[in-house]
This record gives C-alpha cells, structure tokens and sequence, in this order.
C-alpha cells in the first residue's frame, strides 16, 4: 500500500495535468474557431440569458427539495429552509478541488444546525444516487447525438430497481460499510423516494430548458438529454473543481454533433459554466437569510 503523503502528491499531479489538459483544449477550440465562438456568444440576447439564469436558479431549488425529503425521510422533518441553508451553503465545497469538501461542509452545516453528520452524509448519498438515475433515464433523450454515450442506457435497469426501498437500503448499508459510515438510521420509505426522484428529473429537464434557452435552434428534449449526461460525467470528474472541463468537453462533443462548430459549442458550454456558478452563489445567499425559524432549531441527539 502506498504511503498516505504519496498519494496525496500523485493526486496533486494529476489534478494539475488534468487543468493542464483541459486548458490546452479550451485554447486549441478557440485559436481555431475564434469567430464561429465570438459569433455564438453575441448572438445569446440578453432576455433570453437571464431567462437561462432563472431555469438554473430553479433547477437548484427543485434539486434542494429532492435533497431535503431524502434527509426528511432518514429523521426528523428537517424543513425546507433549515434543509436549503446546509445544502446550498454547503455544495459550494465543489468549487473546490476533490470531490469530498462539499460533503464535508455539508455535514459540518448540518451538526451547526442540530442535525447529524451521519444523517446529512447518508441523504447526500442517497441523493447522489437517486439524481443519478434520474439522468440515466434523461439520457435516451440524447439518443440522437449522444454516440457513444449510449452504452448508459444498459445502466437504466439497473438503476431503476435500486430505486426500490429494500433494494436502496441495502446498496446505501453496502455503500456506508465500505466507507466505515454509521449505518442507516431508518430505511427511506417509498414516497420519500419518489419525490425525491420526481425532483430530479424535474431538475434535470430545467437544466435541458436552460441550455436550450442559450441554444433556441437545438431540441429542447436533447438539450435535456445533453445536459443530463454532461453534468452527470463532470461530477465524477472528482480531481476537478465541480467537474471543470470534463462538462464541458462532454458537452461540446454532444452538440458538435448536433451541428454546431466547435467554437460555437464552446461558447455555450463557457456561458453555461459561467451561469451555473452564478445561481449556485445565488441560491447559498438567498438560504443565507435570516428567518424567524432560524433562531430555534430542534437539535438531534448525536452527532
């Protein structure tokens, strides 16, 4: 086994090859379709951004309610608004490098607010889990340029029959065993599951509506397909911060083949970068705001 400090510089290095790379490919788009990415950004009308803005800012509330009825389901009723502060505050550790600051800041929200580590990990989890099925099934939207991404769609059934509570509890008590988690404090019941899922496919079709707004003369259900399988890819991109460039480039190639140019697909995948960051601090300042339930919040037991 590797030393622990070994690692850690192997990692270091392969994050800095990966920004090295993902760098050299933005540059290699841009010197050589410059005006075709120029042209593709002055053509997005201003009315038509801040409508891309406001389905982004939408998609991360819908995606918060998922969020919140999986913690709901595993406790206490946590609410809405105690639920948006630990979460929205706390995925903003994706901006950083690796992919287990956002959990950790999560869960350290989550104690601050009286509610467990253990409980706030295992509804990330869980979450994870079910917005990833969620955007498999999105996915065969994509169909007609994804390529070779259709290969994901073997995973649907699969994935569909994880969503089943006893079949959930067991890959979630695997999952925690594995990474000498506490166990489940109760097993998700059948409409949290639901909900939560119906949350993220509600998620993910907004997500589709905002490229599609940026984008007007694409599908507005390959958009949704697209985006669901870029996003998706990007959060297992975990050496970079909130998948930088691995969105991206997945999503270029999926409208290159949909019949735009490098440059102007680039364009688009920069701006929906831009965007997201934008309503992902949006949304942390807006749970950020003092309310009156703040001041009294239950705490649970352990932590």
């Amino acid at each position: 086994m590797l030393p622990s400090d070994l690692v850690k510089r192997l990692l270091d290095v392969a994050r800095w090859v990966a920004l090295a790379v993902v760098a050299a490919f933005v540059v290699r788009v841009l010197a050589g379709d410059w005006t075709e990415f120029w042209r593709a950004l002055r053509s997005i009308a201003w009315p038509w951004a801040v409508l891309s803005l406001a389905a982004l800012v939408a998609s991360i509330t819908v995606s918060t309610y998922g969020w919140q009825t999986v913690v709901d389901g595993l406790g206490d009723r946590v609410g809405y608004r105690r639920g948006a502060r630990i979460c929205l505050v706390g995925q903003l550790g994706k901006y950083v490098p690796g992919s287990v600051w956002a959990y950790l800041l999560q869960m350290e929200l989550g104690r601050k607010a009286g509610v467990s580590r253990a409980r706030i990990f295992t509804g990330s989890l869980v979450q994870f889990g079910i917005g990833l099925v969620a955007a498999l099934l999105l996915s065969a939207l994509a169909l007609p340029v994804a390529g070779p991404a259709v290969w994901l769609l073997v995973l649907l059934p699969a994935g569909l029959v994880a969503l089943h509570p006893r079949v959930l509890a067991w890959g979630t008590g695997l999952a925690l065993r594995l990474l000498r988690r506490d166990p489940l404090p109760r097993p998700l019941g059948f409409a949290s599951i639901a909900r939560a899922f119906a949350a993220s496919v509600l998620a993910w079709t907004l997500q589709g509506l905002h490229l599609w707004l940026l984008a007007p003369s694409l599908n507005l259900w390959t958009c949704v397909g697209a985006m669901a399988i870029a996003m998706t890819a990007g959060t297992f991109a975990f050496l970079l911060p909130s998948g930088a460039g691995v969105r991206e480039a997945v999503l270029v190639a999926l409208l290159g083949t949909a019949g735009f140019s490098a440059g102007q697909a680039l364009a688009f995948a920069l701006v929906s970068r831009v965007m997201f960051t934008v309503a992902d601090l949006l949304t942390a300042l807006a749970a950020t705001l003092p309310t009156r339930e703040s001041h009294a919040q239950p705490r649970e037991s352990h932590a």
